[in-house]
């Protein structure tokens, strides 16, 4: 050991090099670079002093900086989880599973390795439950729960101010395509089945709403809107990938209800996107 106090002297070796490319805001006098914390200063040709107790400070602006050029694709807030919902988010969830009633937030955020972050914010503000967390190429996507509107409304209030973002900033909703398809046949019937197991299953002679969405997330707030409004069968809900699909199905009135209720919906999604 030699050098002032907290220096400990280590052989220089070629892997140090890369830190030759640091821009120059990163270096300290005398040449320095900064690199989490732990400080490389060339003392000869053969040695370095490696110095474990720098600042952190340029490491944390780049991470603010970072944090706020997260782009906020879906923020979307459910009230009450419907019971067909809440069972169908359940099937795909790896987290802690919903209950018919609990408030949900569910936020789709890009870059998609973004989420974790997001996320990390999220549970640190107050006691949500972690339900659902998807990490795609482009987009990252998370589901919040808990019995109380206020805790999930204040976490996700938490993560718009850290990342510098409001509701009103996120992305509109398009609609894709919408449909309705009255009398469904047998085999066709049997065909959504097979492809969809996650949800209920539609009967040949039922009337089904199809829905698609972008980004996918707004499909939830549809979804669960359109139950509220009248008794339909939930066959399939995917709130995540490129776009977002509904399907229900029922007798023809009350699945013409559920797809004005869920249009409206997304009508009133848009209300809140500001108009740049």
């Amino acid at each position: 050991m030699s050098g002032a106090l907290g220096q400990e002297i280590v052989r220089y070796t070629p892997a140090m090099t890369r830190f030759a490319s640091f821009e120059a805001r990163e270096r300290r006098l005398g040449g320095s670079a900064l690199v989490t914390g732990t400080e490389v200063r060339p003392q000869s040709e053969d040695v370095s002093s490696v110095v474990t107790t720098d600042s952190e400070s340029p490491r944390l602006m780049r991470q603010n900086s970072l944090i706020q050029s997260i782009e906020l694709r879906t923020y979307v807030f459910l009230d009450s989880l419907q019971p067909q919902l809440a069972a169908y988010m359940g099937t795909v969830s790896q987290g802690f599973l919903p209950i018919p009633g609990d408030a949900c937030l569910w936020m789709e955020v890009s870059p998609g390795m973004a989420v974790h972050r997001v996320t990390d914010i999220a549970l640190k503000a107050s006691d949500v439950r972690l339900g659902q967390m998807v990490v795609e190429r482009a987009f990252g996507s998370m589901a919040l729960y808990h019995r109380d509107q206020s805790t999930v409304l204040h976490s996700g209030d938490v993560v718009l101010e850290s990342i510098g973002s409001s509701v009103d900033r996120r992305n509109p909703a398009e609609v894709s395509w919408t449909e309705v398809i009255r009398a469904i046949t047998p085999d066709h019937a049997v065909l959504i089945n097979r492809q969809n197991r996650r949800g209920s299953m539609i009967e040949a002679g039922m009337s089904m709403f199809i829905l698609e969405t972008e980004p996918a997330g707004y499909v939830l707030i549809a979804a669960n809107e359109a139950e509220k409004s009248s008794n339909i069968t939930l066959v399939d809900v995917k709130a995540v990938g490129a776009f977002g699909r509904l399907t229900l199905a029922g007798r023809e009135g009350d699945v013409e209800e559920a797809a004005a209720a869920a249009m409206r919906a997304i009508e009133i999604v848009n209300q809140r996107v500001a108009k740049f």
